[in-house]
């Protein structure tokens, strides 16, 4: 168990935006950082981080928290493990008490995977640089295809002797379980109960995480044997799942950050070479067909891919079929083939590191063009292929979410193809009719109960309540909105606590107390309604009481989940108030901390005035039931002195509120 003294430091020494920057490309907007959302698909930013606050808040899912949340969620760690992640990205040392061996065990089963794929790589690396196989196969085979041993040591690049169990049985002895070494796919175990190694007499090149640990492996035989396969790669495990893998993004990430972006390549030594050639923003598919996942991987740091083509027609046109989906998700494609016979390790090898760049700069096309080029080029004269082809790149522009994009690539393709560019939109707006139609199809189809709502367009419904809200049977404010409305301004008690109850009164000659004292004693005969905030508000008095101002910080890294993310969410705002208005326009916008007595006190009585709005009601409601008529007198009279309370707030908040 890592104690508290050391927990603390990781908490004030983590920045929540270097925390979040190592996994989501961040820009600022207003006072907070903005990206997409690496727990949801979106195209649109709705991921927030306040630097102010240390907290993120996604408006999209709702997922919030501070540094030591944000590893748990991204990394599925527990909470011992992300302080450890902290800790070590911040260089702290970790104190632990000693545990019982009930949680070690807990704790060990993942980690137990990290560990031994941490073991395998320091085996392979060790057998390639210091013995004989090794350095007389493996060396051997990276030198004559020009790498630099620096970049052979940047990416762990190994070497695994061919025996049928060399690193499992250095393993084993080393004190590893075999159990671990299965569940990673580094050993195997056959019908007849023998044990073996996946990757015996290969090249390996170690598969990291996004945070750098070692998850798998590929290896490359070095054989001419054809009934070899020619890679071997980790199978899935709990630690590795190879679609939502690119292999190099540890050693990429802050250059495509920095640069705006990503070079994909298809294969491992791909990468070791642009690498090699100066170029950092390179990754691959890890032997696999691109996946949607890997591709939301790479728009958390640029919305711009540059797919780096094998020289070979046909591979082209059939990796040209896959590409779509890079437009569906909004990302910017462009292109780089090059000369028949070379694939992006090959041609950095035979032009020089120099040249390669210099090639790569000069030779990128937009994917919709370059596709129109291959395919025509393909079709010739005739008019059948070319008018299939026509409706291929269009499908492909079709997918394009963004209008404006698309508008200008129907009006480039129009002069391609030679056809008018009101025919191209003409189909264009036939596909994605044809695609909306399909969707609405399929979701109706999934839930069959569910009516249509109006404005499914996509046009915002009106605004206002529902007519029914304001039926006079139900009393002057209905059944339902008084306990709705009670929820929002109790939560808006909880947010000025959070937000100024750490800050004096500075109004009514009232010295020397907090706001967050003010507030409990104004509102000690309230009763709150939402148990979560009747919690938190509990909870603070019993502070105050005891001599202690809780603190939002103290709310947001609560213990209670619900309590910290009720924080978080009342803490965070996805609007920000632009300075525009005031630089651009000269127009001033006051803020609620103009005026913090309104704001207070507003909070306050609104608060009461809903209150005694649903007293009000409820005394409606008996005064119809009673059938007693003394008894509904005293009803009837106390329904007046309530009234005359509601006048009195009302008329407080007219005067106060609008000043």
């Amino acid at each position: 168990m890592i104690n508290r003294e050391t927990i603390d430091k990781i908490m004030d020494t983590a920045r929540i935006e270097e925390v979040v920057g190592d996994f989501v490309h961040l820009k600022k907007r207003g006072t907070s950082l903005i990206g997409n959302c690496p727990f949801h698909g979106e195209k649109t930013p709705s991921f927030h981080v306040s630097v102010t606050k240390g907290i993120y808040k996604c408006f999209g899912c709702g997922k919030g928290g501070d540094s030591v949340r944000f590893i748990m969620d991204h990394e599925k760690y527990s909470y011992p493990e992300a302080l450890k992640f902290l800790a070590n990205k911040y260089n702290i040392e970790v104190e632990e008490a000693e545990l019982s061996p009930q949680d070690a065990e807990a704790q060990s089963a993942k980690e137990s995977l990290y560990v031994v794929s941490q073991y395998a790589a320091a085996f392979f690396v060790k057998q390639l640089w210091e013995t004989d196989e090794g350095k007389g196969i493996g060396l051997s085979y990276f030198k004559e295809r020009g790498f630099r041993e620096d970049i052979l040591k940047k990416f762990e690049v190994g070497y695994s002797p061919d025996v049928w169990d060399a690193m499992t049985q250095s393993a084993i002895n080393a004190g590893h379980k075999l159990e671990f070494l299965e569940a990673t796919g580094l050993s195997i175990k056959n019908d007849n109960g023998k044990v073996y190694d996946r990757f015996r007499g290969r090249v390996m090149f170690p598969i990291h995480n996004f945070t750098g640990r070692i998850i798998g492996f590929g290896g490359r035989t070095l054989k001419t044997d054809k009934n070899v396969p020619k890679y071997v790669n980790s199978p899935e495990s709990e630690i590795y799942h190879k679609s939502n893998v690119l292999y190099g993004l540890f050693h990429a990430k802050k250059a495509i950050r920095d640069l705006d972006n990503c070079y994909l390549a298809e294969g491992y030594a791909d990468v070791l070479s642009v690498h090699q050639a100066g170029i950092e923003n390179v990754v691959a598919s890890s032997g696999t067909s691109l996946t949607v996942e890997q591709i939301k991987l790479i728009g958390r740091f640029t919305q711009n891919i540059t797919i780096l083509f094998d020289g070979d027609a046909a591979g082209i046109k059939a990796s040209l079929r896959g590409l779509d989906m890079i437009l569906e998700e909004g990302l910017n494609v462009k292109i780089v083939s090059f000369p028949d016979g070379h694939d992006p390790d090959s041609y950095m090898h035979h032009v020089g590191a120099g040249a390669f760049k210099t090639y790569l700069e000069q030779n990128r096309k937009d994917f919709i063009l370059y596709k129109a080029n291959v395919l025509l080029k393909d079709a010739g004269n005739d008019p059948i292929k070319r008018a299939g082809i026509i409706r291929d790149i269009v499908e492909s522009i079709a997918k394009i979410p963004d209008p404006i994009k698309a508008s200008v690539f129907i009006r480039e393709c129009s002069s391609l193809l030679e056809i008018d560019e009101h025919i191209l939109l003409s189909e264009l707006n036939k596909m994605r009719s044809a695609k909306l139609k399909k969707n609405f199809d399929n979701s109706q189809r999934a839930n069959p109960s569910s009516s249509p709502k109006p404005y499914s367009s996509g046009a915002p419904e009106p605004l206002g309540p529902p007519d029914d809200l304001w039926d006079d049977s139900a009393g002057p404010m209905g059944t339902e909105a008084p306990v709705e409305e009670n929820e929002h301004q109790e939560k808006e008690i909880v947010r000025l606590l959070l937000a100024f109850g750490h800050e004096f009164v500075n109004w009514d000659k009232i010295d020397d107390m907090y706001i967050g004292s003010f507030i409990m004693q104004n509102l000690s005969d309230v009763e709150f309604d939402d148990p979560l905030c009747k919690r938190i508000i509990d909870y603070y008095k019993s502070e105050i009481d005891n001599g202690r101002l809780p603190t939002s910080n103290h709310f947001v890294k609560h213990e209670d989940r619900d309590i910290a993310d009720l924080a978080i969410t009342l803490s965070t705002s996805e609007y920000a108030l632009s300075e525009n208005w005031l630089n651009k326009h000269l127009i001033y916008v006051k803020d609620e901390t103009m005026n913090l007595k309104a704001t207070i006190l507003g909070g306050i009585f609104h608060l009461k005035k809903r209150k005694v709005e649903k007293i009000l009601m409820n005394l409606l409601k008996e005064i119809k039931e009673e059938k007693n008529e003394d008894n509904q007198m005293i009803l009837m009279q106390r329904y007046g002195v309530i009234k005359g309370v509601e006048r009195e707030i009302s008329k407080f908040l007219g005067s106060v509120i609008v000043k």
